[in-house]
């Protein structure tokens, strides 16, 4: 176990968690080497070079914007998105990169940020993953003074070239937790479920037990992680409200129109003329705008709670919030068990196979997030830990082999109502699992290893590259 509920869980910057938030780390991570070891001074120039999926959908997912805003020293966990248009523009009409907030170098976007479309590996790299980014500076002479290349690989997070990308990476630029203090580590759900069983705990108090132990200076750790979680959960909930409150066109040149607004809009007539009372699907229409507004917020580059990934980002806030409004006796502790237990489920994902989309396709986060999500559902709904790991089963069982195909290089069609869509397969996953007995015959660990494996043999062009899918024949449809 290498992997926090704060590392699954990041606040950031739409649209991309793998092509907007990593390469923006990224970015920020190189100009702080530079600064490191006393080479800001000596540099002239910065050049980005971008590779693979990174170079084939970057501009649909903003990773230009995200480059200049990393090397001028921004973080997507703060960043005004008020701002960012404003500061965007300040470098491009200047000309020139504010290169971590100490020197001002020259900066000519059509030189020095290159999309290498036609190749899939930066050059020499020992990692082979299809988010490659390589930084090199130059100083007055033209001479380098330092390169380095990093792989965003899901979910906002990167590695340098050759390390490992599985167990999960930890940011390049800190040391992190010490990991190997958790009481109870766990490498799979096998794992998992018999050190819940042989303590008697639940996964949620699993989970909690190892995050505590990774607030080692923390006057009360327990409450340290319960408000963390809340923290989260405020976010998301606002960014919802958001997605519901804001009409308009989404960027990017598809002319796509916010939806949520007005399913939103329709729904509230319903309650008022008490048609809802005749409708038992009625929570799940609620679903879909709680999913859709988050993802439409994400698409306009909005705050967004990484879930596990920007582009699934839905998801998880909607089944929470379906949880919270339509859920009798629905607590703030049913809340925290949620989101520990959907970290728990996360967490074997991240590290036994993939949350990247350009790696594993669709599969590696809508898939994980609704299987996250159903799991979550079921330890809020006070669930046995074998309904919790059955529910998390049912859930990716039913997105294996989905692919990533985002028209335009966007995150929007069909990444919206997939999350909408997503959401309800969790509700319905925890349902079938609730109503069962905890005997089933494949095993959440099974299709981990499924899915990963699955994804390896997915063919390159439907992983988001937009190269084929939906992406390819938008024109027929």
């Amino acid at each position: 176990m290498q992997t926090s509920l704060f590392d699954l869980y990041k606040i950031g910057i739409g649209p991309s968690s793998s092509h907007t938030m990593g390469p923006m780390r990224a970015a920020r991570t190189f100009a702080q080497s530079l600064s490191d070891y006393g080479l800001i001074d000596l540099t002239n120039r910065v050049c980005a070079e971008l590779y693979g999926s990174l170079a084939l959908t970057g501009l649909g997912h903003g990773s230009d914007r995200a480059v200049l805003l990393g090397l001028s020293g921004e973080a997507a966990a703060t960043i005004d998105p008020a701002t960012i248009d404003a500061k965007l523009a300040a470098i491009r009409d200047s000309h020139s990169l504010p290169l971590y907030r100490v020197r001002v170098i020259p900066f000519n976007e059509s030189t020095d940020l290159i999309f290498h479309r036609d190749q899939m590996f930066p050059p020499g790299a020992k990692t082979q993953h299809p988010n490659g980014i390589r930084f090199t500076a130059f100083n007055a002479d033209g001479r380098v003074l330092s390169t380095a290349t990093y792989f965003s690989i899901g979910g906002g997070f990167i590695i340098a070239d050759g390390e490992e990308i599985t167990p999960a990476a930890r940011a390049v630029n800190s040391p992190g937790p010490n990991f190997s203090a958790t009481p109870y580590p766990f490498r799979s759900a096998a794992d998992l479920l018999a050190i819940a069983a042989h303590k008697r705990l639940a996964i949620w108090e699993v989970m909690l037990e190892n995050e505590c132990v990774l607030k080692p200076f923390a006057t009360d750790p327990v409450l340290e992680v319960r408000s963390g979680i809340a923290r989260l959960w405020s976010v998301m909930q606002d960014c919802i409200d958001r997605g519901i409150a804001t009409e308009g066109i989404l960027p990017g040149g598809l002319n796509v129109r916010r939806r949520a607004p007005r399913l939103a809009a329709r729904l509230r007539e319903k309650e008022k003329s008490g048609q809802p009372s005749t409708d038992p699907l009625a929570p799940l229409d609620w679903v879909t705008v709680y999913a859709m507004a988050v993802n439409e917020e994400n698409a306009a580059g909005g705050r967004v709670v990484t879930a596990p990934t920007n582009g699934a980002a839905g998801v998880i806030p909607a089944v929470a919030r379906f949880y919270q409004t339509f859920v009798p006796n629905a607590s703030d502790e049913g809340i925290v068990r949620y989101f520990l237990t959907s970290a728990a489920i996360g967490i074997l994902y991240k590290e036994n196979a993939s949350i990247s989309g350009a790696e594993v396709g669709c599969q590696g986060e809508v898939g994980v997030a609704c299987s996250m999500a159903a799991g979550g559902l079921a330890a809020a709904l006070d669930a046995t830990n074998g309904q919790i790991e059955h529910a998390a089963e049912i859930a990716m069982e039913h997105n294996l082999g989905m692919t990533c195909d985002p028209i335009g290089g966007l995150v929007q069609i069909p990444c919206i109502e997939r999350n909408a869509m997503g959401a309800v397969k969790a509700v319905h996953a925890c349902r079938i699992a609730m109503s069962e007995t905890e005997e089933h015959k494949v095993s959440l660990d099974q299709v981990i290893k499924t899915m990963y494996q699955t994804g390896l043999d997915m063919q390159s062009r439907y992983k988001e590259t937009s190269l084929a899918g939906l992406a390819l024949n938008i024109i027929e449809c």
